[in-house]
Order: structure tokens, then sequence, then C-alpha cells
């Protein structure tokens, strides 16, 4: 979730609540000294790791490898990584990371360890149980260069009882099913929106993105060249414009990000809102929600190419290509990702990447029945990247976002897209 900066680009804000990873001042480290038989862990702020931090003895013991911890808010993260990995430091082995945000430019610059052949290496810990969408964004040019730890998918969140006011047996299968019950609730319930989403223009890119491949889109072509203003990419953003401003809430804002459109469907003002299953606990919670005993969930509905969200890894666990305690490094990662800690994880409320974890019902058990079932259809069908995947990725999304804000605003969907499209291509031409 939610989940976003970029190494010597703009930082932008770390979302706060759910799933999220918090950011926080200043860092903590646990133990240790320098030496092969010591293992430099930096991690995020987050659910995750203060869970793995609870297990780290357990490691120790097994393995006879101390774990020098160090764990740091977003920002202090990046800025971490921006002056370690630059100067080509190796007092960095195991390196929690985003991979859709940063993935590429440690990739690229190879910051990464190849763990290809690490991955392959143990039938026990299987590699081929992570889903497909998440392993796709810790590969690079066919390497594998992370293990996915985090996951997210985008679903339909919405109202039970708006639904059966309106006649409605079901959530809507279909956006075209969606559209015409956003604008039924809507017309019936003065006051309360029909439908409401992120409209900032770059926040809201992640969750676009589900739109745009289910109308069969994509950010590119695939000869490497923009498609935003592609048939499909057109006839997305229309849809998505339409639905907010036809109905959307009223005098709606064109700088929501997550917090102002869940804040606007927690107190009842939305029967409709497409978002990532990592926030859930914001809707579901009496004390954060006017109408959590009504909330249900849905998978994300199909376009024309079928329901395709995203099914992306928020974070993941890479080795530092400087590192001088590889072996030790996988050790670490290969115990932290093992269906056991995933599982615990996942018990925690955290999603994980482990196909055999979401098909085991202690794995799903803390999670809203109706929130489970339309995640496991996210993760069969799932894209594995809410955003163009490049190097300068916040500017990216400024640019494939603009035409978001038009057709929000009113404004021709064609025409924006064919002029954020020339802009996306020019800047698709400084990455080569």
């Amino acid at each position: 979730m939610l989940r976003q900066s970029v190494i010597g680009t703009s930082l932008a804000m770390a979302a706060a609540l759910g799933l999220a990873a918090c950011g926080g001042s200043g860092g903590q480290s646990t133990g240790g000294s320098g030496g092969s038989s010591t293992l430099r862990v930096t991690l995020a702020n987050h659910v995750w790791t203060e869970n793995i931090k609870k297990a780290l003895p357990e490691f120790e013991k097994q393995s006879g490898v101390k774990v020098e911890l160090t764990q740091l808010g977003e920002d202090q993260l990046s800025d971490q990584y921006n002056v370690k990995l630059n100067a080509g430091a190796g007092d960095l082995d195991v390196m929690m990371y985003r991979p859709l945000q940063e993935g590429k430019l440690f990739a690229k610059n190879k910051y990464l360890a190849d763990l290809t052949t690490k991955v392959k290496s143990d039938s026990t810990w299987n590699w081929a149980d992570f889903q497909p969408g998440p392993v796709g964004s810790t590969t690079y040019e066919g390497k594998v260069v992370g293990v996915p730890i985090i996951t997210e998918q985008e679903v339909l969140y919405y109202r039970k009882d708006l639904l059966q006011k309106a006649g409605l047996s079901a959530p809507p299968k279909t956006l075209d099913e969606l559209k015409a019950a956003a604008a039924k609730i809507s017309a019936a319930n003065p006051g309360v929106a029909g439908f409401v989403a992120r409209t900032a223009k770059s926040a809201a890119v992640t969750q676009f993105s589900s739109f745009l491949y289910s109308y069969g889109g994509d950010w590119v072509d695939g000869s490497g060249k923009s498609a935003i203003n592609s048939a499909p990419a057109k006839a997305a953003y229309a849809l998505y414009g339409s639905l907010i401003k036809d109905y959307g809430p009223q005098n709606v804002s064109t700088d929501m990000s997550w917090p102002e459109a869940m804040a606007i469907f927690t107190q009842g003002k939305a029967a409709f809102y497409t978002e990532a299953d990592s926030l859930y606990k914001n809707a579901t919670d009496p004390a954060k929600s006017k109408v959590s005993d009504t909330v249900g969930f849905a998978p994300f509905p199909a376009g024309p190419a079928g329901s395709k969200p995203y099914n992306v890894p928020s974070w993941a666990l890479g080795v530092n290509d400087a590192s001088k305690n590889q072996d030790n490094a996988w050790k670490f990662i290969e115990w932290a990702t093992s269906k056991a800690q995933t599982l615990a994880n996942q018990e925690a409320g955290v999603p994980g990447a482990r196909a055999s974890v979401w098909a085991d019902p202690k794995g799903t058990a803390t999670f809203p029945k109706d929130l489970a079932a339309a995640i496991a259809v996210s993760t069969k069908t799932g894209v594995g990247y809410d955003r163009p995947v490049v190097v300068k990725v916040s500017q990216a999304r400024e640019i494939v976002g603009q035409p978001i804000v038009d057709t929000v605003t009113g404004k021709d969907a064609a025409a924006s897209a064919d002029a954020a499209s020339t802009a996306f291509q020019k800047f698709l031409d400084t990455e080569k």
C-alpha cells in the first residue's frame, strides 16, 4: 500500500494505517558486531518487521548467525540506500525494498544480487509456491533479484445495505454493472455517492491501473512505446472519470488519496469504492467506520478483457550485490519467507505471496470471508505491477495520472490521453 518514494527523487507520504508501512523518526538496531557470522539486515517500519523481530532468536539459534537489525522509517530507509548503494558499500547485507518503486532502479544499477540459482536450489522452500504477479515484479531481465514478502490486490468495497435497498442481489461482476449500480444508488439516495476512489493525479494511478488492465490496456506496448492513448486506455480513463464525475461525491476534489476517499466511504457517503485490500480494517473497524457492519468485499469487476486487478508486492527482500556475506543473507531470506513465517505473518494480518498459505484455512482465518474470496480471485488473474515499470516512478505517475484528473473534471478523455501519451513517450525516451 502504500508505500511511495523514489531513490534520488521526490519522497511521498508513507501510508499510516492498515498494513501500510509506517514511517518513523530515528532508527533502532539490535546486537551484533562485524564479521562473517554477523548478518546486517535493514528493514522498514512495518507490522511484518515487528513479527519477524519477535521470531529472530529462532533463526539465530538454527543458523548460528547473529543478526544486526536496523529498522527505519520509509524516508530514512530511502536516504540510507541512496547513500550506501551509490557508494558501493558492503555493510548492507539483506535489504527490505519496494519492487514497484525502486526495484527497477536497484536492478538496473546492479545493486541487487542475482538470486536465481538460490531460489531454485531448495525444493522444500519451494519458489514455485510464490504467486506469479509478485514474482514478476521481483524479476529483472530474467533474473530473480528479490523475494516478495507483502502483497496487495485491488478489490471492490461496497455497502450491503445500499445494494439491498436498491434491489441488487449481488455486487457488480462487471464494470458496466458497477456503473449502472452506482447510477441507481446515487439517484435513490441523495447525499450518497454511487462511487468513490482516489482522484489525486499520482495517487490515483495505482488504483486506475486495474481499470486499465481490465479494459485490455497497459502503460506501454510490446515494443516499450507509450500505450496510454490506445483505444482500451482511453475507454478506461473515460470510465474512471465518469464514475467519479457523474456518480461521485458532490464538489469532489481532485487531490484525494486513499485517506480522503476512505473517509468518504467509512462515513457512509458512498456505495462503492475500489481500493487496496490491505486497507480493509479501516472500513471494518467500528472505531474507524460508521458502516463497519454493512461493508462487503468483492473481486474487482471485469472489463472487456476480464477482471485484471493488480496483484503486487509492496515489499520484498533482496541481497546487496556488494555484500560479502551473501550465503548467510540468503539463509535469512529463506527463513523469513518460509511457509511457516509467511503463515505466521498472514495470521497476524499481513498478506503474503505464497499460494499455499492462501489455500490454508489458517491463512485466511483473520480476514473477512468475502475479502479472502476476493483476494483468491485476484491472485489468479492479477497483474504484477500497478504503475509504469520505470526508474523515475514519481515523474511517470504525474504524467499518466493527468488524464484521470482531466476526466474527473469533465474534459475529453481521448484528447487528454493523446496529450499525456506524447509527454509519456518523451519521458520513456529519456529512460533508455
